[in-house]
């Protein structure tokens, strides 16, 4: 099959032709021609006008390889005369403006992109970091202006770390059950960059939230009464758990380091996730040592347990029995006479209506979906290597988790 045949079945050119194919040096070159008596396209105001006259010269345009091989189109260039723009030259439909990569071919790095990094992508496809990254910003910024933000109803409010020296950005995602996805992408946590968020969201589109899941930070819980106090505010069963385990840790190693002052036999000594892990995902040694360390009368071994307890909390179905249950955990943590566990309590007592959202929410909201996006945004910035500014990182990240629509193309290469 010839490679005219090809290019014109997965790649036909409106008012253009392929006429001649010659391979130089390994590179495929394609020679692209008007069709007689077809008008050029105003770069402009994308009118039709007359030809004025032809570049001496080919440009070049990177298309998608073939069989290995770099592919190139030549076209000769043609001024249009039009009676608005006056002279420009003309708009060719398979690249936009001055860019020499074919739309197609940067599509199809765009593709490629989400399942490699773009420096791998650059080296696979013989183009350069900058080729690729363009090609992901068009395909972004395409997505960004055509996607459909109607129809959330419910949305996840978190922050992950992006740089050193505790740099954040905060992220918001859609959690309705047909569709996840990253709506936004602020630069910085603070209340602020949230706020900024319900200004992009609008009147309409906040008034049609039912459900808002966030931590227990005090930015997040002051901006979304504020912006959207009508939606049901959902602490996350994540972050809770997650915090109870934090304390947990403190009170373990704060008592370790005690022990080992006074002289005591270092009981506590490799026993971090013993008191850490779920009990079915303990192994065989720490078992045992999880064991031994229950039969003393520690202050950590007294948190463990409140710990323990605290997961009976989430297997209540009604909002009443759920908040009986949290009350005299409550009550009993503050009698625990341990100081970390008794302010991780006195937390829970203050947030308590707003955990119990959760069970009003017949426990379908949470910020599960949440953390896994997290990975995956972690998981972009591991493949890349790291982003030095923050309009890459913005970019890489709509590619990688936002479901933008993909501008459209004639064939699907990868």
């Amino acid at each position: 099959m010839l490679i005219k045949t090809v290019l014109n079945r997965v790649h036909r050119l409106k008012l253009f032709v392929y006429v001649a194919v010659t391979i130089i040096a390994g590179v495929v070159h394609v020679t692209v021609e008007a069709r007689k008596g077809s008008r050029g396209t105003c770069s402009g105001c994308g009118e039709r006008g007359p030809t004025y006259d032809t570049s001496r010269r080919p440009r070049h345009f990177d298309f998608v390889p073939l069989w290995g091989m770099p592919v190139v189109l030549l076209y000769w260039m043609r001024r249009i005369d039009c009676p608005r723009c006056r002279v420009t030259v003309e708009q060719v439909p398979w690249a936009d403006g001055k860019h020499h990569a074919c739309n197609t071919y940067r599509l199809f790095l765009a593709r490629w992109a989400k399942r490699l990094s773009w420096t791998e992508v650059a080296s696979v496809f013989g183009t350069s970091w900058g080729v690729v990254y363009r090609s992901v910003q068009w395909v972004v910024a395409y997505g960004l202006k055509n996607r459909d933000l109607s129809g959330v109803h419910a949305i996840g409010i978190d922050e992950i770390a992006v740089w050193s020296r505790h740099r954040y950005v905060t992220v918001v995602y859609q959690l309705d059950a047909g569709c996840r996805r990253l709506l936004w992408l602020g630069r910085t946590r603070k209340k602020k960059a949230l706020q900024r968020f319900f200004r992009f969201w609008g009147k309409r589109r906040t008034r049609a939230l039912e459900f808002v899941c966030s931590d227990m930070w005090q930015g997040y819980l002051t901006v979304v009464a504020k912006m959207a106090g009508h939606a049901l505010h959902v602490l996350d069963r994540f972050h809770i758990v997650a915090n109870m385990n934090k304390v947990v840790d403190k009170v373990r190693a704060q008592e370790a380091r005690e022990m080992a002052r006074a002289g005591y036999e270092p009981v506590l000594a490799k026993s971090r996730w013993c008191f850490l892990k779920r009990k079915t995902n303990l192994t065989r040694t720490q078992r045992s040592k999880l064991s031994d360390v229950l039969s003393y009368n520690l202050r950590t071994v007294r948190a463990y347990l409140l710990k323990e307890s605290l997961q009976g909390l989430w297997r209540y179905v009604s909002p009443d029995a759920a908040g009986w249950f949290l009350d005299k955990w409550c009550t009993r943590a503050l009698r625990s006479r341990i100081e970390l566990i008794k302010r991780f309590a006195r937390t829970l007592r203050q947030h308590a209506p707003l955990i119990l959202n959760y069970f009003r929410a017949r426990k379908e909201i949470s910020n599960g979906a949440v953390e896994a996006f997290n990975l995956g945004a972690k998981f972009a910035l591991r493949k890349a290597r790291g982003f030095r500014t923050y309009g890459a990182l913005e970019t890489a990240l709509y590619h990688q988790l936002g479901r933008l629509p993909e501008p459209p193309s004639t064939h699907r290469f990868c």
